[in-house]
């Protein structure tokens, strides 16, 4: 199956304009076993509340079933069970679409079809669910374009509700460019209009793909491709009379450029841009601010203070200078991101003090090992310290709350954790590495 994958993205690479009229065959036993065993066996069930561990009990004939169900076209995805996650500084929510286990299991199955298709289509600056590639190396081309280019300027746009926004038939437009199999453009069909259930209703779906849904960040890259990436390629860099550039995570995205006009310009073209494809700007969420190398020099010589900043990926990028005195990209924690964390964090402690101490500790050592693991790079040690000193009188305020009695005092809890050490903040991404 890896030989198949391998010889139709070596087409789509030395064939642009091929179009893929025979893989709806791929779905087959091998495939589907393959993606049954990549699953997270942990993850949220959806509404059959199926898990990986009860599906693969019976795994031979039900794989067998659900192949013959595939070959006579008789496959009917189940609708995705909403649920809500924070969302930004906690006092939002998001909608996340779970689909049922054998749904992933298909889903899986196509994205990875159409990603082999699609992986050489990508310009390089996508970054967001893509092989090979991560957050943290968005981070890095953002300080390598802003460094190391002319840019000035940053405009930092917000699109709202992407994923509930993406148009069904926009989106089979783009997908038809490539993909000319009837049988799997019908299947993303099926996904795409299985609906979702809240408290047991069931809701029709005609916009948007389910957030959560193992094939939605796929095709959500397949639109923002056509929708943005190439129109921001082709179109809007030729017309610019300085430096453009821009770098994409999912949804989220920052567009830099040398000279203010071209930002202006290119601002008022996105806002067209994206109502033409049925999205629209979070235009309390998005700005042109000035930034750059000569920024701080250019702010202060007209009396406005320092540059302003902006949040990508969870961080707050700001202007600052090396420990040689040079210009340099650095980044925080975003205040949003870091009171969501806490927040979260003190929810869990609250909810979980009357558990065994050790599992609590354990427990408490891989949230900070995690939080590290994303939010540890260059410049950003601070904001890691912050984090473990509220995570530590979180843990003093709750675990002090199990009975009636206190069960710490400030020494004996320094005793308490000098016992039961926790992880201390690290870097783990270097920058410039």
């Amino acid at each position: 199956m890896e030989t198949k994958l391998a010889r139709i993205a070596e087409i789509a690479r030395l064939k642009p304009e091929e179009r893929f009229t025979s893989l709806y065959h791929l779905l087959n036993e091998e495939m589907l076993v393959l993606c049954h065993d990549e699953l997270d066996g942990n993850k949220a069930t959806g509404i059959d509340h199926v898990t990986k561990r009860e599906y693969e009990e019976n795994l031979e004939v039900n794989i067998r079933n659900l192949v013959s169900r595939l070959k006579t076209r008789s496959y009917r995805p189940q609708p995705v069970r909403r649920t809500y996650i924070p969302k930004g500084d906690g006092t939002d929510v998001r909608p996340l679409g779970i689909p049922a286990y054998e749904d992933k299991i298909v889903q899986l199955g196509v994205t990875k079809i159409l990603q082999s298709i699609y992986e050489s289509d990508f310009l390089d600056f996508s970054y967001g669910f893509r092989p090979r590639r991560s957050c943290h190396m968005a981070l890095r081309s953002i300080s390598q374009v802003i460094e190391k280019g002319s840019i000035c300027y940053v405009v930092d746009a917000d699109i709202r509700g992407f994923f509930n926004n993406m148009g069904h038939e926009w989106l089979m437009k783009f997908v038809d460019l490539r993909l000319g199999d009837p049988n799997m453009q019908k299947l993303i069909r099926r996904f795409l209009r299985a609906g979702v259930i809240e408290e047991g209703i069931w809701e029709p779906t005609y916009v948007g793909a389910p957030q959560g849904a193992v094939l939605s960040p796929l095709l959500a890259n397949v639109y923002l491709h056509y929708a943005l990436d190439l129109w921001f390629e082709k179109v809007v860099k030729k017309k610019c009379d300085g430096q453009a550039e821009m770098v994409r995570y999912a949804d989220d995205f920052v567009c830099c450029f040398e000279t203010k006009h071209d930002a202006e310009r290119f601002y008022a073209a996105l806002l067209l841009r994206l109502e033409k494809f049925g999205l629209d700007i979070a235009e309390n969420k998005s700005k042109i601010l000035m930034f750059g190398r000569f920024a701080e020099a250019t702010m202060q010589r007209l009396g406005q203070g320092k540059p302003d900043t902006f949040d990508f990926l969870g961080f707050t990028h700001y202007c600052g200078k090396s420990r040689y005195g040079y210009f340099r990209v650095k980044r925080k924690t975003s205040r949003k991101k870091f009171n969501a964390k806490v927040k979260a964090f003190g929810q869990w402690i609250r909810q979980n003090r009357h558990e065994d101490t050790d599992q609590i500790m354990k427990t408490v050592a891989q949230k900070l090992t995690g939080h590290y693991r994303y939010y540890g790079v260059t410049d950003n040690s601070p904001s890691l310290d912050a984090f473990r000193y509220q995570v530590t009188k979180l843990m003093y305020k709750w675990l002090n709350r199990r009975s009636q009695r206190k069960s710490f005092t400030y020494k004996q809890f320094n005793a308490f954790l000098a016992k039961h050490p926790l992880p201390s903040p690290k870097i783990y991404v270097n920058i410039y590495g």
